[in-house]
Formats: structure tokens, sequence, C-alpha cells
């Protein structure tokens, strides 16, 4: 059985980066889907991050459209709207 850190994430240009990577820090995984009503979330998300990202938070965006076609973006302009 693998654990949470066993685990990979495959980013939009195809790396794939090792959840052990971010050992020892708190993380936050996020669902996202920019036309849902609650992407007033990046807001505060993103405040967080900045505030915590040099000490020990890592937020982790992955965007979804499997619900009713909330997220139907390309991986770049879900960067820039992000």
């Amino acid at each position: 059985m693998k654990n949470f850190y066993d685990l990979e994430a495959e980013l939009p240009s195809g790396k794939k980066v090792k959840l052990e990577e971010y050992k020892g820090k708190v993380i936050i995984i996020a669902n996202t889907a920019s036309k849902c009503g609650l992407t007033y979330q990046y807001t505060w998300l993103e405040e967080l991050y900045k505030k915590y990202s040099d000490k020990w938070l890592v937020v982790l965006w992955f965007p979804c459209n499997q619900f009713a076609n909330q997220e139907p973006w390309t991986d770049e302009e879900i960067k820039q709207n992000c």
C-alpha cells in the first residue's frame, strides 16, 4: 500500500513531481474549477500561499472539469486565471 509521499503529480508540462518533495510542509490540495461559484477561495488561498510558502506551506491545485464542465479552459488559460 502506498502512502501519500509515494504518490506523484503530473504538471501540465508533463513533468512528474514526487510528493515526497513536500515532506515536512503543510500541504493544501485544492480541486479547482474556474467557473464554479466557489472560486472566491482562490483569493484567500493565494494570500495564504504568499504569506507562508517560503516557510512551511504548499498549495497544490488540481483543475477538474468533471462536474458540469466548470473547468473548460486549457492549462495555459487556467494558469493565467489562477
